[in-house]
Formats: C-alpha cells, structure tokens, sequence
C-alpha cells in the first residue's frame, strides 16, 4: 500500500522539513484532543479536527514525496496503520457533524499520537520501481477495505458500550445513554460492514487478477479468512437477524484477521525478522 514516496536514503533537509511540520502539528493537536475532558467539548472537537487535518497534510507530503531526489513507493505496517486511523477519523468527522457520536474522541486522539509515532519509527521499506499495472488500485482498495473496516468497528463499540448503559443497573434502575438510538447506531454499522466487504472482496479479486504466479502466503490466507468471516456475518444478520453482541463478535474477529493480513505479517517482517518484503 503507497503511503511514502521517499526511501530513507533519498530524505532531504526539505522533505524532512515538509514531512514534519504537519506531523508534528497533528502530533500536538492529538495530544491535546486526547488531555481534555469531555465537558470541554468544543476545544476537543476543534483540536481532533486540527490534529486530522495536519495528518493528511502529513500523509499527502509522504505520498508526493515533496522535497525527496527519489520518486519511489514504500510500504509498511505503520504507515498503513496511519492511513486507515486517518480514514476512520475522516467518517467520524464527517458523520460528528450531523448526528451525536460521543465517546470516541479522546480515544480516536490518542490512537492518532499513536500511530504517528509508529510511523516515524518504522517508516517502511521501498519496493521496486516495476510493479503490475493494477498494483496501485488494489493497494488503494486494500487501504479503503481497512478504512471501511475500521469505521465499523468503532460504531460497533459505541453499539455495545451504549448497549450496556441500557442495562438495568444494581440498583434495579435502567441505566442512560446519550447519542443516537441503538437500531440507528446499528444499521450504520452494518452499513460500513457491507461497503467494507464489497471494497475487500474487489481488492481480493483484483489481486488475484494481476497476481503472477498466485501465492498463499500469510497475507493471502489471513485476508480469504477475514472475507469468510465478514461473509458470514452477513448472511448471519440476513437470515437469522443476528443483532448485538452476537452480530458485533464476527466483526472484530474479522477485523482483526484482516489486520494481521497486512499489518501483522508486515510487522514481523520488518520488527521481528528485519527482512524486506519480497
């Protein structure tokens, strides 16, 4: 997946300067989104939407390479990780305008310190100029399926922590929750589910299409598994009305069979093993 067009070696004084300053602006606005309370509600949404916008400034600088002598792509764990938090943010910033998603702002702010520091630290590694003709759509459909995926699951957590807000508490009284219903918190989630599998099973298929001679490696298998998964709960929610914790289960367990598709098997070739990928 393209998230960087400048190898270590071909860093300049520029690029480092272009590359940085977004990186570091996000990295502070983060910081602040995720020290304030939710009573400060307005000073959270503004540093969460600053801290986003400085990282797809920060994202866009790495993906044109500006400043750099060498115009070729990198992958790694982290700079996927960077892209697929930044496209979760990018709904929750979207979708916080016209309905109440409470919760998942300092959450999603010190997810973002996160994966901006894992991405200075593992930067990844370069691939070869030559590449198949459709590499690049199936990267950037991987990208969106994780993106998709993500999104999700962070709608699927706000369902089950308003979920148990609902139950009846110690004190036999109903507990509260403030935020959208539950069915329409629900079908949104399903909502992303069903754009991430369609998104996931064309990059699949793309893949398969360009790929010469047809390997299955960890990435493949992890990837067919995490189809199957997100395939069946689905046709589980269709026929049998799965709902709930019942329906939200096959959800992270095939987000995060899709996570170490990519991001798991890239992690230990590049942190554990120091191979560059073949």
């Amino acid at each position: 997946m393209i998230l960087s067009f400048a190898p270590a070696s071909a860093v300049t004084s520029n690029f480092a300067w272009a590359l940085g300053l977004p990186s570091l602006s996000a990295l502070v606005a983060y910081a602040c989104a995720a020290l304030l309370r939710e009573r400060h509600a307005t000073a959270l949404r503004a540093a969460l939407l600053i801290g986003w916008v400085a990282h797809g400034l920060a994202i866009g600088v790495d993906i044109a390479g500006v400043g750099s002598d060498l115009v070729t792509a990198r992958f790694g764990f982290a700079p996927v990780l960077s892209m697929t938090l930044w496209l979760v943010l990018a709904v929750y910033v979207i979708e916080s305008r016209f309905v109440p998603l409470p919760g998942a702002r300092r959450t999603l702010a010190a997810l973002g310190i996160v994966v901006i520091v894992l991405a200075w630290l593992f930067p990844g590694e370069p691939l070869p100029q030559v590449v198949p003709r459709w590499a690049p759509l199936h990267w950037a459909l991987g990208i969106a399926s994780y993106g998709l995926f993500g999104a999700a699951v962070l709608h699927a957590a706000m369902l089950n922590r308003a979920e148990r807000l609902m139950r009846p508490t110690s004190a036999g009284t109903m507990g509260s929750h403030k935020g959208l219903p539950l069915l329409q918190l629900e079908r949104m989630t399903f909502r992303f589910v069903g754009a991430g599998f369609v998104v996931l099973s064309a990059a699949l298929l793309l893949g398969a299409w360009f790929a010469n001679p047809w390997r299955w490696d960890y990435k493949t298998v992890f990837s067919m598994l995490a189809w199957f998964v997100f395939a069946g709960q689905l046709v589980g929610r269709r026929a049998f009305g799965w709902r709930g914790p019942a329906a939200t289960r096959w959800l992270y367990a095939g987000a995060a069979l899709l996570l170490l598709a990519y991001v798991g098997s890239r992690f230990v070739l590049e942190v554990l093993l120091h191979r560059a990928p073949a």
